[in-house]
C-alpha cells in the first residue's frame, strides 16, 4: 500500500477500528527545543496510548520523518510503519502502547507549522489539525469518535510561551530549555487538541458570571504587538461567553479561553477548546473597516459556539460535519446581532456567506448538508459553502419554523444528553422534536438531505399573481412591498407566505391604488432560495436602490441582482451600471465591499470579449471616483481605494496618478490612510501592467520588510507582464517545495495577475499533465491550491473535458476540484455568450 493510500482513511475502516478499540487516554511528549534551528527538519514526539481492545491487532496513525520505537504492553515491538500507519499486534483486553517517532516541522500550515519572523528573526510554532493532521505531530487514533483525555508535556526554548488546551501544572528545567506539563483535558477528539509555542506577545483578561470565572488570554507575534487591539477582542469574547452560557444553559466547559493569532494560517480560525487559533489577518496592521471588525467578531463567536457544538458534542464521522459548522455559522451571526454592536450581521451574512452557498450549490459536485463522506480526502473538501453557509441558512429557517425558544431548548437537551460524546443527525433531530413538538424529520429530508437551490419568481396573468419556484421545497418567507415616495423606495407592507409547490397563487395588495414599485421576495431573508426581481421591480431599483433605508432589504436586492447576473438573466453591463449609480451611496461598508468585488468579477469574467477592455477602463474610473468622493477617513473610502488597486491590475489608465501618490509627488485623497497594506495593493496593480519594475518593488519591500511585505512582494514580482517572469512563477509554483502555503498562494496570484492570457496560455496543456502527480505527491492543502489556482481560463472546454474523459479513475477528490473549475469556466463562457 502506498503512503498516500494508507493516509486516506475511510469511513468503514475507522468505524471498524472504533468498534474494536476503546481509547481512554493519551500522554504526549514533544521536544520542540530544535525549532529555532532552521536547518533542523524535525522534532521528537512520543505518545503513550491506553485503550481496551477486542482485537489482536490494529493500527495507530502517524505521518512524519520516522518511527523509531514501538512498545506494546511493556515489550518492544517491531516497527511496522508504511509512512502513515503503525501496525501493532499482540493486543490484550487492556493495553498500553508507546510510540517514539520524529515529526516534521510544517511549511504548509498542516500539522506543526514553523514560522520565522523576518521582522526580528523570532521563531513561532502552532498546530492546525482539522480534519486529520494531528497524526503529523503525535501518534494517535485519527478519527473524531475516538475521544480521550490528553496530557501534553512540551519541551521548548526557555522564555517562550508554551500553550495547549489546558493550563500548565508543572514547569521544570533551566538554562536553554523548559519543560511544561499541562493538565489532562476532558475527553477530546485528536483533531481539536492544540499546541503553540514561541515568544508570542500576551494580553490577559477574565470573564466572570456568578461562580464562573474564565481566564482570557490573547496572543500574537511580538512584532505585531503595536497593532494588537486586544481590548476589542476581549470585549467580544466576554459578550459571547455571556450569551452562549445563557443560551445553552451549560457553563463553558474548558477552563481557560486563550485566543492566538498566527501567521501563514490556511483558515479563518479553528475551535481548539481552550486555545482557539486565528489567522493573524485579524490583527489589523493598518486601517480597518467596520466590516472587517464585524467579520472578526463573527469569527470569534463562530469559534466560541464550537466550544459546545463540535467540541463538547462531536460528530461521529465527517458525514455530520454540519452538526458543528452549520450551527457555528448560524450562531456567529445570531450572537453578533443579539450580544454585540454588530447589529447588521445578518445583512452581511445574506450578501457574503449566502453568496458562497448559492455558488457552491449550483456546482455539479454539490452535496446535501448531511453529506456522504467516504474518506478523509472527501472530508477535507467538504469545508465548503454547503456545510457552512447553506447549513446556517436552513437553520435560520428552522428557527422560524419551530420558534427560537424551542430551538434553544432543543440545543440544551442535546448538550445535556451527549456532553463529551459523539452524535449523528438523528440525535439532534430527536432533541429538537422533543423540545418543539414539530416534525423536524420532514424538514430534514427537504433541506438537509437534498441538493440544489430553489429559484423564486413572480408571474402575473390578468388579476392573478403566482409565486413560482424551481426545485420545489417548503418555504416560510416574507414578501416586502415597496412604494416610490419622493424618489425613495419605502416598504409599506409585509406579506407572510408558506409555499411548498412549484406554483402558489398569492394575493399582493395594491399600494395607493397601484402595483408596488418593488416586490422583494424573501424580505427578511428567512429562507434559502435565489429570488428574482420582476421587471417593474428591476426598473425601480435601477432608479432608487440606494434609497432603501433597511440595510438587510437593500443587501437582499444587491444579492438578487448579482445572482441574476451570474445566471445570465441580467446583462453584466446593466449590472455594472446599477453599481455605478448606487454603490457610492451604500452606507454599509460590508455590503459595499462585497458588491465592489462582484462588479470587478463581472468585468473580467462576464462582460463580452469585445467589450471587456472598455469595461475595465470604465470600472477603474468608477472606483477612482468612488475613492475621491467618499467621506474622508471612512471605511467606504478605504473600500474604494482597495478596489482601485485591484482594477489597476487590468489597465494602466491611472498608473501615473497611482505612482505619484505612492512616491509622494501627489497627495492622496484627504483622509485616506496610505498604510503598508494599501500601498502593496496599489504596487501589485502597477506591477501587473508593467508600471512598477523590480527596483520599485524592492524599494517598497525595504519600507515593509515584514511577513506581509515579503508575501506581497512575491506576488508583485510574479505579476510583472513579462513572459519569462510568468514562466518562472509557473515553475516555482509546481516545483519549489520550499515555498510556504502563503508564498505559494502569492506566486499563483502573481502568475494570473491582470488576466494576461497572452502571457500564460502556453501553459494550458501542461497544467493537465501536472495535476495528477501534484495530487499524488503534495499535501492536500498544497495540491488543492495548485489545482484550483492554476486552472487555465481557456476559450473552450475542450482541454478539461479531454482530461476528465481520460482520467475517469483519478482520485475522486481531484476529479471533484477539476469538475468545479470546469463549471466555473463553463459559466463564464455561457454568460459571456449571452451579452
Amino acid at each position: 500500500m502506498s503512503t498516500n493510500l494508507a493516509a486516506n482513511l475511510s469511513r468503514e475502516e475507522t468505524a471498524a477500528r472504533s468498534a474494536a478499540v476503546d481509547l481512554t487516554s493519551s500522554h504526549v511528549e514533544l521536544d520542540l527545543s530544535s525549532a529555532p534551528d532552521a536547518a533542523e527538519p524535525g522534532f521528537r514526539t512520543a505518545a503513550t496510548l491506553r485503550f481496551r481492545a477486542s482485537t489482536e491487532q490494529t493500527w495507530i496513525d502517524f505521518l512524519g520523518l520516522s518511527v523509531d520505537r514501538v512498545v506494546v504492553n511493556g515489550v518492544d515491538h517491531p516497527v511496522l510503519w508504511d509512512g502513515a500507519r503503525v501496525t501493532v499486534a499482540g493486543l490484550a483486553e487492556h493495553n498500553e502502547v508507546r510510540i517514539e517517532a520524529t515529526g516534521a516541522y510544517s511549511r504548509s500550515g498542516e500539522g506543526l507549522h514553523r514560522f520565522v519572523d523576518p521582522a526580528d528573526g523570532a521563531t513561532y510554532l502552532y498546530t492546525q489539525y482539522e480534519p486529520a493532521d494531528s497524526r503529523r505531530v503525535m501518534p494517535c487514533f485519527e478519527q473524531p469518535d475516538m475521544k480521550a483525555e490528553y496530557t501534553f508535556v512540551v519541551t521548548a526554548p526557555a522564555g517562550w510561551h508554551v500553550l495547549s488546551n489546558q493550563r500548565p501544572v508543572v514547569t521544570t528545567g533551566g538554562g536553554a530549555t523548559q519543560t511544561v506539563e499541562f493538565a489532562p483535558t476532558a475527553p477530546l477528539s485528536s483533531y481539536i487538541t492544540a499546541i503553540a509555542a514561541g515568544p508570542y506577545h500576551r494580553e490577559t483578561s477574565e470573564w466572570t458570571r456568578g461562580d464562573q470565572r474564565v481566564e482570557l488570554g490573547a496572543f500574537c507575534r511580538a512584532s505585531l504587538a503595536d497593532h494588537f487591539d486586544a481590548d476589542e477582542i476581549f470585549e467580544i469574547t466576554r459578550q459571547g461567553l455571556g450569551f452562549f452560557t445563557d443560551a445553552f444553559a451549560f457553563d463553558y466547559p474548558w477552563g481557560k479561553y486563550d485566543q492566538i493569532f498566527v501567521p501563514e494560517y490556511n483558515l479563518g480560525a479553528m475551535e481548539n477548546p481552550g486555545l482557539v487559533t486565528f489567522t493573524e489577518s485579524y490583527v489589523f496592521r493598518g486601517a480597518a473597516t467596520e466590516a472587517q471588525r464585524e467579520g472578526r467578531a463573527n469569527t470569534i463567536l463562530h469559534e466560541m459556539a464550537h466550544m459546545w457544538f463540535g467540541d463538547l458534542v462531536t460528530m461521529r464521522w465527517w458525514d455530520d460535519l454540519w452538526l458543528k459548522e452549520s450551527f457555528a455559522d448560524y450562531m456567529g451571526s445570531h450572537a453578533s446581532v443579539v450580544a454585540t454592536r454588530f447589529v447588521d450581521a445578518w445583512a452581511s451574512f445574506a450578501n457574503r456567506r449566502k453568496a458562497w452557498a448559492y455558488e457552491q450549490d449550483q456546482l455539479p459536485t454539490t452535496h446535501p448538508v448531511v453529506a456522504d463522506i467516504p474518506d478523509l480526502e472527501a472530508a477535507k473538501l467538504n469545508f465548503d459553502g454547503i456545510t457552512y453557509a447553506k447549513g446556517a441558512s436552513v437553520l435560520k429557517q428552522l428557527v422560524a419554523f419551530v420558534g427560537e425558544q424551542e430551538f434553544f431548548e432543543g440545543a440544551r437537551a442535546y448538550f445535556r444528553e451527549h456532553a463529551f460524546g459523539n452524535t449523528t443527525l438523528d440525535d439532534l433531530l430527536r432533541a429538537l422534536e422533543g423540545a418543539s413538538g414539530r416534525d423536524v424529520r420532514a424538514w430534514s429530508r427537504a433541506w438537509l438531505e437534498t441538493t440544489g437551490v430553489s429559484t423564486l419568481s413572480l408571474e402575473r396573468s390578468g388579476d392573478e399573481t403566482v409565486l413560482v419556484q424551481t426545485d420545489p421545497r417548503p418555504h416560510r418567507l416574507r414578501i416586502g412591498l415597496f412604494a416610490l415616495e419622493d424618489g425613495r423606495l419605502v416598504r409599506r407592507e409585509l406579506v407572510d407566505v408558506d409555499i411548498d409547490a412549484d406554483e402558489t397563487p398569492i394575493e399582493l395588495p395594491e399600494i395607493d391604488g397601484e402595483a408596488p414599485a418593488l416586490v422583494l421576495l424573501n424580505d427578511g431573508d428567512l429562507t434559502y432560495a435565489k429570488a428574482r426581481l420582476d421587471q417593474r421591480s428591476l426598473a425601480s431599483v435601477e432608479r432608487a436602490l440606494s434609497t432603501i433605508d433597511d440595510t438587510l432589504a437593500r443587501g437582499l436586492v444587491w444579492s438578487q441582482l448579482w445572482n441574476a447576473t451570474r445566471d445570465g438573466e441580467l446583462s453584466a453591463l446593466r449590472y455594472l451600471e446599477i453599481v455605478r449609480r448606487h454603490a457610492p451611496a451604500e452606507a454599509n461598508v460590508g455590503i459595499l465591499g462585497g458588491l465592489l468585488g462582484n462588479a470587478a468579477f463581472a468585468v473580467n469574467h462576464y462582460v463580452a470579449d469585445d467589450a471587456r477592455e472598455e469595461a475595465r477602463g470604465l470600472w477603474l474610473d468608477t472606483v477612482w471616483e468612488g475613492m475621491e468622493r467618499a467621506a474622508s477617513g471612512s471605511g467606504a473610502q478605504l473600500a474604494w481605494a482597495r478596489a482601485v488597486g485591484a482594477a489597476a491590475a487590468y489597465t494602466g489608465d491611472r498608473a501615473a496618478q497611482l505612482a505619484a501618490i505612492l512616491d509622494g509627488s501627489a497627495p492622496a485623497p484627504e483622509g485616506l490612510p496610505l498604510d503598508a497594506d494599501l500601498r502593496w495593493i496599489w504596487v501589485q496593480g502597477l506591477a501587473a501592467t508593467g508600471h512598477a519594475d523590480e527596483a520599485a518593488i524592492r524599494e517598497e519591500l525595504a519600507r515593509d520588510d515584514t511577513m506581509s511585505g515579503r508575501t506581497a512582494a512575491i506576488q508583485a514580482l510574479a505579476a510583472r507582464p513579462d513572459a519569462e517572469v510568468r514562466r518562472a512563477a509557473w515553475e516555482a509554483a509546481w516545483t519549489d517545495e520550499t515555498l510556504t502555503n502563503d508564498h505559494l498562494g502569492a506566486t499563483i496570484a502573481g502568475f494570473r495577475a491582470g488576466g494576461r492570457r497572452d502571457l500564460i496560455a502556453a501553459f494550458d496543456e501542461e497544467y493537465f499533465s501536472r495535476i495528477g502527480d501534484a495530487w499524488a505527491t503534495r499535501s492536500i492543502e498544497i495540491a488543492r491550491r495548485l489545482v484550483r489556482g492554476l486552472f487555465p481560463a481557456t476559450d473552450s472546454l475542450d482541454l478539461v473535458d479531454a482530461w476528465l474523459a481520460q482520467h475517469a479513475e483519478a482520485p475522486g477528490s481531484l476529479r471533484r476540484l477539476v469538475l468545479e473549475q470546469r463549471d466555473h469556466l463553463a459559466r463564464d463562457l455561457h454568460v459571456r455568450s449571452l451579452q
